[in-house]
């Protein structure tokens, strides 16, 4: 089901700022980290991508090509709330220029970004989600850090290990994940989707804590304090 044309940025004002549309740590965007073309379809650096358009699959929501975005665009509803999402149409070491021009032309605030991207120090089977920090050398997160010059915001981490040398870097995450990585790759991926109802809540350290916990609590619920469990 296709999604109405994306609207016109909120008017301007002389009294209007980033902060009036978008509230820190209140998600508005979700860009999927990746690069274009069916040959890097299924690579491990296409990991962002997956993400999103796997939660676009979920809501039937319609990909748009957006020149002036250099990317794809689509708008998603969960509880209520309507998010942006956006895959960047360059390669990799070019996303923030794709992110940011959407973030101006939105003026939405790099803290109310969710990017979404593979994880060289997190082993297969890993989903972790964190705000700011460094970029851990990803050509993608980097290219944004310097095009839109703010490290807050949000990354949803998703494990791809590493080769074990700095110099099979480049080849590795240009490749499909083994047999093995893929089955441990996709139950942590596929739990990672349920983190939306948290995201819609604008509760991200909830977020944090039910994606970083072994144990399957329903995102549609609160948290409640653990009890120890009887062995």
């Amino acid at each position: 089901m296709a999604h109405d044309p994306l609207p016109n940025p909120p008017p301007r004002g002389r009294e209007r700022t980033w902060e009036a549309f978008s509230r820190m740590d209140d998600i508005s965007l979700i860009v999927g980290l990746g690069n274009p073309g069916k040959e890097y379809e299924r690579t491990r650096h296409n990991a962002g991508y997956w993400w999103v358009d796997a939660i676009a699959e979920r809501k039937r929501a319609a990909w748009k090509r957006e020149a002036k975005f250099a990317g794809w665009a689509t708008r998603i509803e969960e509880g209520g709330r309507d998010f942006w999402m956006l895959k960047p149409g360059t390669y990799m070491n070019e996303s923030g220029r794709s992110v940011s021009a959407f973030l101006r032309f939105y003026r939405i605030e790099p803290g109310a970004m969710l990017v979404v991207h593979d994880e060289l120090d997190l082993p297969p089977g890993t989903v972790k989600l964190k705000k700011g920090g460094g970029t851990g050398g990803h050509n993608g997160l980097t290219d944004i850090v310097e095009a839109i010059d703010s490290k807050e915001f949000w990354r949803l981490r998703i494990g791809i290990g590493h080769p074990g040398h700095k110099d099979l870097v480049a080849d590795y995450v240009l490749h499909k994940a083994s047999g093995e990585e893929q089955g441990l790759i996709d139950p942590a991926f596929d739990r990672s989707l349920d983190v939306m109802p948290w995201i819609a809540k604008g509760k991200m350290t909830d977020a944090m804590t039910w994606l970083h916990t072994k144990t399957v609590i329903p995102a549609q619920a609160e948290i409640q304090p653990k009890t120890e469990e009887k062995k």
